[in-house]
């Protein structure tokens, strides 16, 4: 079987092509420029037959619908969108309202635990961060959620007078006592950085207290900065809401 797969964000929507367990031909298109040229932007890259189209999609119902329409003539396949569920594929979900939560935090948990198969941080560092804990058994623990490192910057411009817009790339953090920087751009980008890095470090220890050994586990636009501050030896996989769609597709077949 060759299934299509998609992992529809807020600022970027990733694909990739299961074949023989493997994931192939992998890709990824802005959604401000699928707004702007429409979806004919996205389809002009994706292949023109598979069997099935499986995709995980956390920018609405509309833009669901749009897109289903669109991918499933293009690709002359049905196409299905991933839920989350009490459980699935090892992972036990911890909320009351299993569909309550975030169905790429689900499946990448999922994606996670199929290669770790042991307690872990699964991290999505994208428009928003979210940090989920797995523990020995697969059982989610809970999460959280803060704003992405882009969002922190763009919310201290807007909300203050004095403090500027920085670059994106200006978001990182120095090592050691360069993550203090002598000047405003910089202040701001290693702060935001800094931020999401002591989340991530500050709920490693918490686990570890608990006598969870957890490995970090990294996906998401800032995961190739974040990991460079990382003390530990994090998993960076870029593709992992992918991994965890193809995990789901080949359970049920």
């Amino acid at each position: 079987m060759t299934a299509l797969l998609m992992d529809v964000g807020n600022s970027r929507l990733k694909w990739g092509v299961l074949e023989d367990s493997a994931i192939r031909r992998t890709g990824h298109i802005a959604q401000q420029k699928i707004r702007e040229r429409g979806l004919t932007a996205l389809t002009s890259k994706l292949p023109r037959h598979v069997d099935t189209v499986f995709a995980s999609n956390v920018a609405g119902t509309s833009f669901a619908t749009r897109l289903s329409g669109v991918i499933g003539m293009h690709c002359n396949a049905d196409v299905h969108f991933a839920k989350s569920e009490k459980e699935a594929c090892g992972v036990t979900n911890s909320y009351r309202q299993a569909r309550r939560l975030g169905v790429d935090r689900w499946v990448a948990m999922i994606g996670a635990w199929a290669e770790v198969n042991a307690a872990c941080l699964v991290v999505d560092a994208g428009t928003a961060v979210t940090l989920d804990a797995l523990d020995d058994d697969g059982r989610h623990l809970g999460g959280q959620i803060l704003p992405g490192v882009l969002l922190m910057t763009e919310t201290l411009a807007s909300r203050t007078s004095d403090i500027p817009s920085i670059k994106r790339r200006a978001a990182t953090q120095g090592r050691g006592m360069e993550m203090f920087a002598s000047s405003t751009a910089g202040a701001i980008g290693h702060g935001a950085m800094n931020a999401v890095v002591g989340a991530i470090e500050r709920a490693v220890d918490v686990m570890l207290e608990d006598g969870l050994d957890a490995t970090i586990v990294l996906t998401g636009g800032d995961a190739s900065r974040i990991l460079k501050s990382l003390g530990d030896e994090p998993l960076h996989r870029p593709h992992l809401v992918l991994q965890g769609l193809a995990k789901l597709l080949e359970s049920r077949q």
